[in-house]
């Protein structure tokens, strides 16, 4: 019976294993009957494909990007450069214009000064010419009153002499 058994449970063994190894080929073969390995290779092929376009694509993007990089940098340093550029001139200008007004400024100040002394000299000369128009004045009254307070004549005449000498010194004097 041990062995009757035992060819019993092989069978069940063989019975199942065999079995278990149609239903595996029929399974593939179904697959193979219906192409689904054709499909998914299709699908992962498309599938392979569409990751290639998008990395095509990406890559496309990437060096547009990288030029869009690029130019945005080259007007980046050349609005700086314009921009240090625009600056100096700026501070030549600045500077130049300081120069100038401080020029203009000691210009009217000399002008102003040469002015005040023009006026000074002016009223210097005119106090002069009122100085000697008094003297002269005072000469003339002095010798009228002595003319009217002499009695001789000769005398008059000598003092006379004698006082328009003296003036005449005195404004010569003046004038120099």
């Amino acid at each position: 019976m041990t062995y009757q058994k035992e060819t019993e449970i092989n069978t069940m063994v063989i019975d199942a294993t065999f079995w278990v190894a149609v239903s595996f080929i029929i399974f593939f073969g179904g697959l193979v009957y219906l192409k689904i390995p054709q499909k998914i290779n299709e699908i992962l092929n498309k599938l392979i494909l569409d990751i290639k376009n998008e990395i095509d694509e990406s890559e496309k993007l990437r060096t547009e990007a990288k030029i869009l990089l690029d130019n945005a940098q080259n007007k980046l340093d050349t609005a700086q450069s314009v921009s240090n550029e625009i600056l100096e001139q700026a501070k030549k200008d600045s500077d130049k214009l300081v120069i100038d007004l401080n020029n203009k400024f000691h210009k009217t100040a000399e002008i102003k000064k040469n002015l005040a002394e023009n006026k000074i000299g002016q009223m210097k000369e005119a106090a002069i010419k009122e100085i000697k128009d008094a003297s002269i004045q005072i000469s003339v009254d002095s010798v009228k009153k002595i003319i009217t307070t002499s009695v001789d004549k000769s005398k008059l005449d000598g003092l006379f002499q004698k006082n328009l000498d003296e003036t005449t010194e005195e404004l010569k004097k003046i004038n120099s």
